[in-house]
């Protein structure tokens, strides 16, 4: 018999609007004893069916809607289904912007809560990040290997926030062949080779294809630093756009060495290139002491708050490196930076970078938005989606 839960009086109201998620403060009773990731029914306090989803006892996300159609079985078809919608979207995009890597599920935003699934040219790479993901696994399999014959299946579910779902890190071959050391993707013209098993989330940072396109038109015959340059996505459409310079700055010296490699296979004057392992904070702090400027400095660093008890700390980072950022800054220079946090609001993050502005004694106006790219939708019901944001700053 599957098992039921039902909601406190009024909490059905999110559910009914389409948001996936139930919180366990809004469940009233539970009927039946659900098990880890188990398929239950949701009803409002009346009894009135609302939606099927995935169970997790561990997690303050107590349930993950799955679908809101009672009709809607949770089962390969399922999931086949959810898969072909979504790469109806990707396809219009892979033809747009000549994609050989993109983000084919996005989670919640694509209607499979807890799954994310890039795809590098014939390798989908998945990570499973919730109970509901990983009880489904095997159907899940066999949907992409009915959708993607061609493909081999590879799971990075090495994320923290699986423990919060009473899940262990796992990551292996699921289906087909082991990735090589680097699958050459294409995007925007610019070829990047990506380490499935051993680079950052799966690989490459996807979600910022759209503000890397958009940076080519503020560097030409510009001196740029890049900072947290991972395998030099923004240094290579710098170089791309013409920049005289490009100063890449990371501390791994593995994400450097492919950022150099990056650069050499895509045929960029490695002369207007430099490669630099340094503490991005430390580095900026001796670049303002010995008065060093540049025309153009990019800002994209990892997540500083993972949590809301992070966010005071988070915000003091943001505003410390920007505010860095613009003293190293000509007038008329250009700061382009970005917050992946999804915790960080966007208006929080424009008056964050407003506080720094005051700090360095510059001014600056806000002269371009960014977000993540198309392939990382929005859903309208799941406002959650949106978590990358940016701007381009002119700074006086």
């Amino acid at each position: 018999m599957t098992a039921s839960i039902y909601l406190v009086k009024g909490r059905e109201k999110s559910l009914r609007r389409r948001h996936p998620w139930v919180f366990s403060r809004g469940i009233q009773r539970v009927e039946g004893k659900p098990s880890l990731g188990e398929t239950v029914e949701i009803f409002d306090h009346k009894g009135e069916w609302l939606a099927r989803g995935a169970f997790s006892p561990q997690s303050q996300i107590r349930v993950r809607v799955w679908t809101f159609d009672r009709n809607e079985a949770i089962d390969v078809n399922f999931f086949i289904k959810r898969l072909k919608t979504a790469q109806g979207l990707r396809d219009i995009l892979a033809d747009r912007d000549g994609l050989t890597g993109y983000r084919l599920i996005a989670a919640e935003s694509d209607g499979l809560p807890g799954i994310t699934i890039d795809r590098y040219q014939d390798f989908l790479v998945c990570q499973l990040l919730s109970a509901g993901a990983e009880a489904q696994k095997e159907a899940l399999i066999e949907a992409l290997n009915t959708c993607y014959p061609e493909c081999s299946i590879y799971e990075r579910s090495d994320v923290a926030v699986r423990k919060k779902e009473g899940l262990k890190q796992r990551t292996g071959v699921l289906s087909g062949e082991e990735p090589p050391k680097f699958v050459t993707i294409e995007e925007n013209g610019v070829k990047i080779n990506v380490d499935i098993v051993g680079g950052h989330k799966t690989g490459f940072y996807l979600d910022q294809r759209d503000s890397r396109q958009a940076a080519v038109k503020y560097v030409n015959g510009k001196r740029v630093l890049n900072c947290f340059c991972y395998t030099g996505g923004f240094g290579l459409y710098a170089l791309k756009g013409g920049a005289s310079q490009v100063v890449n700055v990371d501390v791994s010296q593995p994400a450097l060495d492919t950022a150099r490699m990056n650069a050499e296979m895509n045929g960029y004057p490695l002369e207007n290139a430099e490669f630099l392992n340094a503490d991005v904070f430390k580095l900026l702090r001796e670049y303002r002491d010995r008065g060093e400027l540049f025309d153009v400095v990019i800002m994209d660093p990892p997540k500083f708050a993972e949590s809301k008890s992070q966010l005071v700390g988070a915000c003091r980072g943001y505003k410390d490196i920007n505010m860095l950022a613009m003293q190293i800054l000509k007038p008329g220079g250009t700061l382009l930076t970005y917050s992946c946090s999804g915790l960080m609001d966007n208006n929080l993050f424009q008056k964050i970078i407003a506080d720094a502005a005051l700090d360095a004694n510059r001014e600056v106006q806000f002269i371009e938005r960014f977000a993540q790219a198309a392939d990382h939708p929005l859903d309208s019901a799941y406002p959650e989606g949106f978590y990358l944001k940016g701007f381009a700053c002119y700074v006086k």
